[in-house]
């Protein structure tokens, strides 16, 4: 598992955060930023957010452009291979950033193509199962599952997404035999849960809150250290007896690493300014978002450490690319 490591990055973007601003004819045309998933789901929503606000800190139209497939490799890659001249940048997140490069045979760009800005927001995730079926706690679920084993079923929005990995996590800390469907998305996955094809998910909160609150899911535990906002009555899965059932899902700001470190500088500016006012983070936590900005290296150190908390998993669940 030490097929990829981040090498030099870092550093050559924090100390363009000291740099005197040179390229004061940038930016002089839109900027384009990819969002590597579909429109209309959290990401989409995330990244639009961001693209207003920074339209407003840089004077220039940031002009969202979705760019799926590959649960977002395909939209990472768009960046890492985008000219270095600070009119492209974009969203990468957990899924290509921290899980594909241990379960793709190859990865299409390398580490050193990317320069890591900021986090955008972190969105807690949330073990729910449809109403119908007779369990109200963790516990419940687990008895049931125990009972008829092979016969519950688990929806992700596809395999190898932090969804998937989530569920696997469930799976193991709680030793249960549990069905994973993979699903092309987070929407289908809901659909089906709703119609009773499958009997549970762990999905962002986003996705499943207006269900929740609707009766027609049931939320069993938050996969975070803290309880949601949205959901104070939910227990996280610490509170429950599974503390080592983390997966809060994350989204966050990148560039091709060629950029002229003044640039990225004032990009990263840009974002955490964003980030810090009331008119993006307001609606960001509407959907379960926490706002974390960091420095590029704390970012950096981030995304290292998630990948060592997915690898193993992804090896002991023996998950590869479709």
């Amino acid at each position: 598992m030490k097929r990829r490591t981040f090498l030099g990055t870092a550093g050559a973007v924090t100390a363009a955060l000291a740099t005197p601003v040179r390229a004061q004819a940038w930016p002089s045309r839109p900027i384009t930023m990819f969002v590597p998933f579909p429109a209309g789901g959290p990401a989409d929503m995330f990244g639009r957010i961001l693209a207003r606000g920074m339209t407003a800190q840089l004077g220039q139209q940031v002009v969202v452009e979705n760019k799926s497939g590959l649960g977002g490799v395909t939209g990472v890659d768009a960046i890492a291979k985008a000219a270095p001249d600070g009119y492209a940048i974009g969203m990468n997140s957990a899924g290509p950033s921290s899980i594909a490069p241990f379960v793709l045979p190859k990865m299409p760009f390398e580490d050193k193509d990317l320069a890591l800005l900021t986090p955008i927001a972190l969105v807690q995730e949330v073990i729910a199962c449809s109403a119908s079926l007779p369990v109200k706690s963790i516990d419940e679920l687990i008895a049931h599952a125990r009972a008829n084993p092979g016969k519950v079923n688990y929806a992700s929005s596809g395999t190898a997404s932090i969804t998937h990995l989530a569920g696997e996590l469930f799976k193991t800390a709680a030793k249960l035999d549990i069905v994973h469907v993979p699903y092309r998305g987070a929407a289908p996955a809901v659909q089906d849960l709703l119609a009773g094809q499958v009997q549970m998910t762990v999905l962002d909160i986003s996705v499943l809150l207006p269900h929740i609150r609707a009766g027609k899911l049931r939320a069993l535990a938050v996969t975070s250290k803290t309880r949601s906002a949205l959901l104070p009555d939910v227990p996280t899965t610490a509170e429950a007896g599974l503390p080592s059932v983390l997966s809060d899902n994350w989204y966050g700001l990148a560039a091709p690493a060629a950029v002229p470190k003044d640039i990225l500088a004032r990009i990263h500016a840009a974002a955490v300014a964003v980030l810090k006012t009331k008119e993006a983070a307001e609606p960001m936590m509407a959907q379960g978002a926490v706002i974390r900005p960091m420095s590029p290296a704390d970012y950096v150190a981030f995304v290292r450490q998630e990948r060592e908390k997915w690898a193993p998993v992804v090896k002991a669940a023996g998950v590869k690319s479709e």
